[in-house]
């Protein structure tokens, strides 16, 4: 029997949500909920030139088992820094996204067929230079001349590819037609022999499980899909159809079914799309994670409001300290919206002496050990240690500090960005922990993201100790 290869593409298609709209906290949160299900590959989104986006990924790299493939848009000029980004996961690999319709080619890439098989060369060979894994993505090969096709495919795996993913990126094709498409690759590239082999299929016409079911048995070792609709099969479907129908089509999974129903409940929860029809402050900003958006002509009434939706509690004289600030950036920038709000908070609302201080800490992590911290705070001149195990070196930081209060509380949002360019760019972390349903918000910043998330916790706890003095 053969055991099908699942990988989820949630994070790069997080269906009603872009992917570029989910807060740090909800990409943690989906990658420890499908590391849970134990699926064969999770993968990530292309990053952009933003730093966040690398750190994100490095961030997820350190926390979850599966294996994790980022994705790289050919000619994009990021391999480096997209490898870099999750070189620290336990089984890293890129998967190479590449146009090989006539239309997408030249709309995409502006190159003719022989021009786009250097190129294909060229980036393959980059991608496995970083890299032992390398994934070659046919973006809509259903549309593809079938022999320029099978010279790309050629040139992929000749190029270091082990894996090639053929996507129906139009979801044009019916279950025969992609099942011969499938076959036809097999029998005609010889170089195939030993290449894993997976399809990506649009659900444009309601049938993707059903192409996916023919390409499996057509000789497809593994499908995509995603953990709530997005377009295409779901991880339901795929249990379901290996369920009900694996003897038959001689197929088995090593998907984790028990939690399947509870995850994706709960996924379906976080990427639900934010509805804020009824706020009379701004039209919605697909790329803004609240989908409020404020500028310069908002009164501190607009303001304040908005603060108040996004769960703070503040005092007069802090929501004047916030809205001061707020028009400083308000006047430099044509909006602002809540993440950038949030770090106003942070900086300026909320000043309170430091019941807390940090002294020093230790992080150990890696890609074969448990991320583990050590931690050393002074309060009232008494030295307090605490020592915390996590899924990668924040979490265990955070739980470090619980340990030397003694207390958990709920992480509300956690997001970190870079303050400045170069190899010893600064960077910021922003912390929300809840308290008694208070929000209190905390910053910090260092060259270190670590060592600033650390100060960004502390920040915000001791806020919290200071109002309940």
């Amino acid at each position: 029997m053969n055991t099908v290869k699942i990988i989820d593409m949630t994070l790069r298609e997080p269906g009603k949500r872009n992917a570029s709209s989910l807060s740090f906290k909800e990409k943690l949160e989906v990658a420890r909920s499908l590391d849970r299900l134990k699926l064969d590959t999770i993968e990530l989104p292309a990053i952009g030139a933003a730093k966040a986006d690398q750190l994100s990924n490095k961030t997820i790299a350190s926390m979850v088992g599966t294996t994790l493939s980022a994705a790289v848009e050919i000619g994009c000029g990021l391999v480096e820094e997209t490898w870099e980004s999750i070189r620290s996961a336990k089984h890293p690999q890129l998967n190479l996204l590449v146009p090989v319709s006539t239309v997408q080619m030249e709309y995409t890439c502006h190159k003719k067929a022989p021009a786009m098989l250097e190129l294909i060369a060229e980036q393959v060979k980059l991608c496995r230079f970083f890299c032992e894994n390398v994934e070659f993505s046919a973006v809509d090969a259903t549309r593809a001349e079938t022999d320029f096709l099978y010279k790309a495919v050629k040139t992929a795996v000749s190029g270091g590819a082990n894996r090639v993913t053929l996507c129906d990126s139009a979801g044009i094709f019916l279950p025969d037609e992609f099942a011969a498409i499938v076959k036809g690759l097999r029998e005609n590239v010889p170089e195939m022999e030993g290449i894993e082999l997976f399809v990506e299929v649009s659900d444009e016409m309601g049938m993707g499980i059903a192409c996916a079911a023919a390409a499996l048995t057509a000789g497809a070792d593994g499908v995509k899909c995603t953990a709530v609709p997005a377009g295409f099969p779901t991880l339901e479907q795929v249990a379901t159809l290996v369920q009900k129908k694996g003897a038959d089509m001689d197929i088995a999974a090593n998907l984790k079914t028990t939690d399947l129903q509870r995850t994706v409940s709960q996924l379906d929860r976080v990427l639900q799309p934010i509805d804020n029809t009824d706020s009379p402050l701004r039209d919605i900003t697909p790329g803004d994670i609240a989908g409020v958006t404020l500028d310069a002509n908002d009164d501190i009434s607009d303001v304040i409001a908005v603060v108040k939706q996004m769960g703070y509690d503040l005092s007069e004289e802090d929501n004047a300290k916030v809205y001061e600030a707020f028009q400083r950036v308000a006047n430099k920038k044509h909006f602002v919206g809540t993440r950038e709000l949030d770090a106003i908070i942070a900086s300026s609302a909320m000043q309170v002496p430091s019941s807390y201080k940090v002294k020093n800490y230790v992080i150990n992590s890696g890609n074969v050990i448990t991320a583990t911290a050590n931690l050393l705070v002074e309060r009232d001149g008494e030295e307090l240690r605490g020592v915390g195990v996590g899924d990668g070196p924040i979490d265990a930081a955070f739980s470090a500090i619980e340990q030397i209060i003694g207390h958990h509380y709920e992480l509300d949002d956690f997001q970190i960005q870079t303050v400045t360019e170069g190899r010893d760019a600064m960077g910021s972390a922003l912390v929300k922990i809840r308290a008694d349903g208070k929000v209190y918000s905390g910053s910090g910043i260092s060259t270190d993201i670590i060592g600033a998330s650390i100060r960004a916790y502390i920040s915000a706890l001791n806020k919290i100790v200071y109002d309940e003095a």
